[in-house]
């Protein structure tokens, strides 16, 4: 079958589900995958035709896209800052939203001496794109990733030899941390991505992240939306060094009770910043 017919299937089938031009980033995104062809490719040769095996595994992305499966998760990888990481239902698509957090913490440690190490930890590493890309960009740094599920662990390692850094990943639960071992008894930086969308806000998420992507990992009570930024404040008093800093990424609509949040333990310089859609998406606080 010709491809140009395939990609036709495609838009007859998903258009109705996606933006168009989502489809057709879909349908180029498979055909490099599985294929190693470019759009221009389809461009010079109109009439290039693919066997019947070539063309299953398109067949097969097509029925897991009509389900709301994440391209992401279908291709087995993503791009975060300009690096490669394996992703899965065990762990949360990498949002350009923490590709700001983690830009930002780039920026403020970018002219650190080289003479010491920076110590960091990030807490709920999920895919570990935190941990992997500071880690990549700060050749310094020493960095400690825990997450309280052992497969995300499993692919934030793999993505750590896929990226070639070296992280201490612990498996851990923030809210009940008090049997964790670490390395260092104090860091340099804290970061985490904690969930933070409200059961309430379900309504809000797209079928494609409602229905494949760990909800352990996205989702917190109503009526306590802030518990992991609280468990994480507390443990940064014993283990974030004097003048450290802790960066949040967190729920564009609890930036004031953030505020209030770390502003009740031992912070100063409480910075509230915006992402590039205007929305209150991160926080910043030195420690006293």
């Amino acid at each position: 079958m010709r491809l140009k017919d395939i990609e036709h299937i495609f838009h007859q089938e998903l258009d109705n589900l996606y933006n168009p031009n989502e489809v057709t980033s879909f349908f180029n995104w498979l055909i490099e995958h599985y294929l190693s062809l470019k759009p221009l490719d389809m461009i010079m040769n109109p009439e290039y035709a693919v066997t019947k095996l070539e063309e299953q595994p398109l067949f097969q992305a097509l029925s897991d896209l009509k389900q709301y499966k994440p391209i992401q998760y279908i291709l087995g990888s993503t791009e975060f800052y300009g690096l490669t990481f394996n992703v899965n239902s065990y762990t949360l698509i990498p949002r350009p939203e923490t590709e700001e957090l983690v830009s930002k913490i780039i920026t403020d440690y970018s002219s650190h001496s080289n003479d010491s190490k920076l110590t960091i930890l990030d807490i709920g590493t999920g895919s570990g794109c935190i941990a992997v890309t500071l880690a990549k960009h700060l050749l310094n740094a020493q960095v400690t990733a825990i997450d309280i599920s052992e497969d995300a662990l499993k692919t934030a390692k793999e993505n750590a030899e896929l990226n070639d850094v070296d992280i201490s990943f612990i498996k851990s639960d923030i809210l009940d941390y008090s049997d964790l071992t670490i390395d260092h008894s104090s860091f340099d930086v804290i970061v985490s991505n904690p969930p933070y969308v409200r059961n309430s806000e379900k309504s809000e998420i797209r079928p494609n992240v409602l229905d494949h992507e760990p909800h352990q990992a996205l989702f917190v009570d109503d009526n306590d939306p802030l518990v992991f930024y609280r468990s994480i404040c507390e443990f940064a008093l014993d283990h974030l060094k004097p003048k450290g800093i802790l960066y949040f990424e967190i729920n564009e609509y609890l930036g004031t009770a953030m505020l209030e949040l770390v502003a009740a333990y031992e912070f100063e310089t409480i910075e509230l910043i915006k992402d590039m859609s205007g929305k209150d998406r991160m926080l910043k606080a030195v420690r006293c």
